[in-house]
């Protein structure tokens, strides 16, 4: 793993360590947006190692493109818009907690699916 995508991977869980003590705080919009950020560190990751650009939300959305491409696994963009759901909430605050649980289930699930793919880029 590239020393680039490693800080980009370790960012990403530690905003998912966050986002959960957020959650249990019930700050709902730190919570949500340190979600997003998990989500989006990880993806950098597996760009980085891939030499994909990744600096912005569309090439987020283009990197997640190429790698449901990849690797066949359209629950990777599925997921990636519960992350992109997320980050709205930190501006507009409008979800329920029980929802923001559920939302950073489904990151934790999306990163389960792409920390596999560093080291194979």
């Amino acid at each position: 793993m590239l020393e680039s995508s490693n800080r980009y991977a370790v960012a990403s869980r530690e905003f998912m360590g966050k986002a959960y003590q957020y959650l249990a705080e019930n700050d709902l919009p730190q919570a949500s947006e340190k979600g997003w950020g998990a989500a989006a560190e990880m993806v950098k990751a597996v760009a980085e190692e891939r030499g994909w650009p990744h600096r912005g939300h569309r090439l987020l959305y283009d990197a997640i493109d190429d790698l449901v491409e990849e690797t066949g696994d359209q629950q990777l963009s599925t997921l990636f818009h519960v992350a992109s759901m997320l980050h709205i909430n930190y501006y507009e605050n409008w979800l329920r907690p029980r929802t923001v649980r559920r939302s950073l289930q489904e990151v934790q699930q999306l990163l389960g699916k792409l920390e596999p793919l560093l080291g194979q880029g």
